[in-house]
């Protein structure tokens, strides 16, 4: 399988998050740009089989002890703590991005992705799961109301959106009851919130947009090919 490397950029410990890119407005995977006490800061990158790699530059990279073999998918940074998720349940946690813990998760499910906004990490994964934690060490479940599997989250405009295969996408007020929303597409990959409006991706060129989560346009994307990945530059 190839070691597909999901790349964020996160300072560490007291300092804000540096990047063009804007997924929300609180979500610490990416943010707007800020004022930082330091230039330091740390890309991580995770992969197949456990991989998890490290840089301050983004051109010399250590390899760091995951701990699993598991397939990692996902990485979000916030309250000083990063977050990685993957296969079989896996969640691990490090305030340094050197040294990490396994988090117990409560389900043995692939977890598909993870973000932090409205000071609480949300993982979103197979057969409808959803884990909440403030510190992500402490996971909730929570009940979807779908057991379809999920693959995007993102938090914006007091909003948590959720998008999975078959159509399925989820609004929550706080992150704890859920509701389906009509979109008349499958969007089953990134979803992000930037510029007041949701976007979210899937198969053979959807693009769906939506000021409040609730209703969606379907856009002309110009391709019919899968679209999985998506980002907002000021």
């Amino acid at each position: 399988m190839n070691k597909v490397l999901y790349i964020f950029l996160i300072s560490l410990f007291s300092l804000t998050v540096i990047s063009c890119a804007k997924k929300s407005s609180d979500d610490s995977k990416t943010t707007t740009d800020n004022t930082t006490t330091t230039s330091s800061g740390l890309y991580v990158a995770v992969g197949a089989e456990g991989t998890l790699l490290t840089s301050s530059d983004g051109a010399n990279w250590t390899a760091q002890t995951s701990g699993t073999s598991s397939n990692l998918r996902a990485v979000a940074y916030g309250n000083s703590t990063l977050v990685v998720v993957g296969f079989s349940g896996t969640i691990l946690t490090s305030s340094d991005g050197t040294t990490w813990t396994s988090s117990t998760s409560g389900t043995s499910n692939n977890l598909g992705n993870v973000t932090y906004g409205n000071s609480t990490f949300m993982a979103v994964g197979h057969s409808g799961t959803i884990l909440t934690s403030s510190d992500g060490t402490t996971w909730t479940s929570k009940t979807s109301g779908t057991s379809e599997h999920l693959w995007g989250v993102t938090y914006g405009n007091s909003t948590w959106v959720i998008t999975g295969n078959n159509e399925t996408i989820l609004t929550s007020p706080d992150g704890t009851t859920w509701t389906s929303r009509t979109s008349g597409a499958t969007v089953n990959n990134e979803v992000i919130y930037a510029n007041s409006t949701f976007v979210a991706l899937g198969l053979s060129g959807v693009i769906l947009s939506s000021s409040d989560g609730i209703s969606w346009d379907n856009r002309t994307s110009g391709t019919s090919n899968t679209l999985s990945g998506i980002t907002y530059k000021e």
